[in-house]
């Protein structure tokens, strides 16, 4: 390990110590939840821990973890949404076809992806991409409805697709 990682290590543990309590507990107030606040903080500071930071002053140390706590909250709702539509629709089946756990299981971690890939777009290309997927509109249709040329929907289609072949690659490189 090099002196620099040491120190980074060094520095995260620090903050750690100064802010942890401070952490759980906003994310408690926001979530209602201790256990979800504790799993939630630990992300945070692992999130510090894989991205390096440098810090002028405790108050801005504070002020990024802060951030990085409305970060992690929002990524937490999102993910229980996703769950919640998928455990409707598995309850709207049949028993009979009710899938494996463990099929549950990669089903929800991919529906989370894409949600978050579409969550990272702008929000006329998840528009488009959505309008064009799940509804089965044309360009032409498409750029209609969000006010912009044909040229622009292809454009926004190309980047949505973009995403979704580096997802597919992330999702073929975990299954291995």
């Amino acid at each position: 390990m090099s002196t620099s990682d040491e120190l980074h290590q060094r520095q995260v543990q620090a903050y750690y110590l100064a802010h942890h309590g401070w952490v759980r507990a906003w994310l408690n107030r926001k979530l209602g939840n201790a256990s979800d606040a504790a799993d939630l903080a630990h992300d945070v500071f692992l999130r510090l821990l894989a991205k390096p930071r440098q810090f002028d002053s405790d108050s801005h140390a504070r002020a990024y973890l802060g951030a990085m706590s409305r970060h992690v909250c929002v990524d937490f709702w999102r993910r229980q949404e996703v769950e919640r539509a998928w455990l409707e629709v598995l309850a709207s089946r049949p028993e009979s076809l009710a899938p494996s756990e463990e099929h549950r299981a990669i089903v929800l971690e991919a529906l989370q992806q894409v949600h978050a890939m579409l969550a990272s777009l702008p929000d006329k290309v998840a528009e488009a991409f959505l309008l064009a997927q799940v509804h089965g509109l044309g360009y032409r249709e498409i750029g209609e409805r969000l006010g912009v040329s044909e040229r622009s929907v292809t454009k926004y289609m190309a980047r949505a697709m973009y995403q979704c072949l580096l997802l597919e690659i992330e999702l073929d490189e975990a299954l291995r």
